[in-house]
């Protein structure tokens, strides 16, 4: 420890160096905050969510008591396919193509051509009305070399639909009714509160029926999301099988090009701050010859 100690002073600019470097080095591949690479390839596929409404004393939650008497049930599906292929361009375009055949349309997509590899991934989520959801699958996975997985999940939202028509029924029965003083109101004081209800109960009106809307166009139009990449790896999904050496060789590979990009990026900084420290440490080594000879 003395002898570190004994070091350090007798090599302070030395010291100064390399505590810059590290710092350097810290603030480039440590300091900044990670973005997971999914947030920006693979998007969440619930933004079309609306929130509870709660306004004016009229509260509204989705989780109401169940209504066994409803003979049709509203039910919002969604799909979700990982696909391999050979162009994802090309199946993009078809999937549109196919979609808008049916009746649906194109909600949202994206495509990735990452520079460090010759990888093409990219995800497409298309509207496809319910009755023809099936139809539109079985072609998508037609499309594809190999389809890796794939999920279908259906929300059953009736009690919620019910209990929004029960709501707006009521709302339209005080409406009228507060309409009905109005016409009938006097003084001016009088006639501002009623006003002033009846652009309340109006904002709950219309937010419940914008929700019900979308229940309903939700429950016609099932949502469907795939992703897409020339490479199953570049796919969102967990291998099923435990241990796959061909899979693990690229893993290993594309670490190993990884490892080599950080080290050429570390070179290129250590290079462009060298017109900072190479002179510095010119004029420290100048220095400390100079004082050896005087010594001497």
């Amino acid at each position: 420890m003395k002898r570190l100690v004994d070091w350090i002073k007798t090599h302070k600019f030395n010291v100064f160096l390399l505590l810059v470097l590290s710092w350097l080095i810290y603030r480039q591949y440590f300091y900044s905050p990670l973005i997971p690479l999914y947030q920006s390839k693979f998007p969440t596929t619930g933004t079309e969510k609306t929130l509870p409404i709660s306004k004016g004393g009229v509260s509204y939650s989705p989780e109401s008591a169940p209504v066994p008497e409803v003979k049709e049930r509203l039910v919002i599906k969604e799909s979700t396919l990982s696909l391999l292929v050979k162009n994802v361009v090309e199946i993009q375009t078809a999937i549109t193509q196919k979609a808008q055949g049916l009746g649906g349309y194109l909600v949202q997509s994206s495509i990735s051509h990452p520079e460090e590899t010759e990888v093409t991934s990219g995800w497409i989520t298309v509207r496809i009305p319910q009755g023809k959801l099936e139809e539109a699958l079985n072609y998508f996975r037609g499309l594809a070399v190999r389809v890796v997985s794939e999920t279908i999940s259906g929300q059953d939202v009736t009690d919620e639909y019910v209990d929004i028509e029960a709501r707006l029924a009521t709302l339209l029965k005080t409406k009228a009714k507060l309409e009905e003083i109005l016409a009938k109101a006097e003084k001016a004081q009088d006639m501002l509160e009623v006003q002033r209800e009846l652009i309340s109960l109006q904002e709950q009106i219309d937010s419940f029926k914008g929700r019900k809307n979308y229940l309903e166009k939700s429950a016609q139009l099932s949502r469907v999301t795939i992703y897409l990449a020339t490479d199953e790896l570049a796919l969102p999904y967990v291998p099923s099988e435990t241990w796959r050496p061909k899979v693990i060789f690229k893993q290993a590979v594309r670490s190993l090009i990884g490892t080599f990009r950080k080290l050429g990026t570390l070179i290129i900084w250590v290079g462009v701050y060298s017109v900072i420290w190479l002179p510095a440490f010119g004029i420290y080594w100048a220095i400390r010859r100079w004082r050896k000879k005087k010594i001497s």
